[in-house]
Parts: C-alpha cells; structure tokens; sequence
C-alpha cells in the first residue's frame, strides 16, 4: 500500500458522497480507522456492560476483604491477651469472694450489734443507745443501717471507732455528732452505721 497516495486520496475525498453501503471503494486508510473506531467502541461497550459490574463487585469484595482482616487483626489480638484476661478475671472473682465474705447475711446483724456494744464497752464506753432502722433493699445487696450513741473520753471513742472500722465485718459510720456532755468532761458521739448483705438473684435472703 502507498501510504502518501492513502493520504492523498483521503484528502480529496469529499465526505458528503460518502455512503455505508460503498465503503469497499472507500479508501483503504478510511476503512482501516472506521474499522478501529468500531473496535474502540466494541470495546467500550464491552467493558461498560460486562467489565463495569464486574469491577464494582471485586471493589466491594476488596472493601469485604480489608473489613474481614481488620475483624481478624482485633480477633487475633483478643485472643493473645485471653490469658491475661482470664488471670485478672480469677484475681477478681478471688477479691470479690473475700469481700463478700465480709458481708454479714441477715442472721448475723444481732451477733455484729453484740460485737459493737462489747467493742464498746471494751473501751469504757457507756452505750445509750443502738437502735437499728428498716432495712433497704437494692438489687444486689440490702442496706441495715443502725443509729448508734455512746459516751466516754476523747480518747476512748477514737479507740472504739478504730476497733468498729477495723471489724471482719464491713460496717460503714456516718453523721457524726461530737458534742460535750453537760456538767462532765465526757463526750457523747452520736451517729448512723451501715452494713451491708448480698442479696442473690433469685434465692432467699434472711431479712
């Protein structure tokens, strides 16, 4: 093929007397770029109707994918640390029987109150009162608190209050009312005091 004669050809064409049905006589040059523009747009039309939905669902398995290994990575993570996990859970379920232990169930507050007025009187400590209030129950636990007076020296009740805190029972002292008794050097402390019983889910809890 003479390629400047093509072009040359192609250059005196006149476009308007150009028909589909004679494009055998077209010049070979037009008939090779018509024949890659059909190519071109086979092609585009291709991708467009077969590639295009293909790429959008390997887009979205690469977004599953990474999403899956990000949810692999923390999995994976997670189970390294089960051992700690599982050593700090039984330190804490170890801490937690002791500090259940010291909560007093419902048929010791009698022989806790005897423990107070002996601690009491231990520390000669006279006991005008103490005179326990309704219980108030909650959902894991149930509150006894109990008003609590005693007269003595200074020093005798800052004793008594060191021995109370320091029962195997947990008793929590609150509102205190320090003031002198008249016509004495004596004291008289006056004050609430709480302890406390594990309530259990769904058992009998003695009242």
């Amino acid at each position: 093929m003479n390629m400047q004669a093509e072009i040359r050809r192609l250059r005196e064409l006149d476009w308007r007397e150009l028909e589909l049905k004679e494009s055998g006589s077209w010049p070979l040059l037009l008939q090779w770029i018509c024949c890659l523009l059909v190519l071109i747009l086979t092609l585009a039309g291709t991708y467009w109707y077969l590639a295009g939905p293909r790429a959008d669902e390997l887009q979205r398995a690469e977004a599953e994918e990474s999403r899956l290994l990000v949810d692999y990575r923390n999995r994976a993570a997670q189970a390294a640390r089960l051992p700690d996990m599982l050593e700090q859970m039984a330190m804490l379920e170890s801490r937690m029987d002791e500090l259940m232990a010291m909560l007093p169930s419902g048929a010791e507050i009698p022989s806790l109150i005897d423990s107070i007025s002996e601690s009491a009187l231990d520390h000669h400590l006279t006991i005008d009162f103490i005179r326990l209030r309704s219980a108030i129950e909650s959902d894991f636990y149930i509150e006894r608190p109990f008003d609590l007076q005693v007269e003595g020296e200074y020093h005798h009740i800052a004793g008594f209050l060191a021995s109370v805190a320091a029962l195997p029972r947990i008793v929590t002292l609150h509102d205190f009312v320090l003031a002198p008794v008249e016509d004495s050097d004596r004291l008289r402390l006056s004050m609430l005091a709480r302890t406390y019983s594990y309530r259990p889910q769904g058992g009998e809890e003695g009242q």
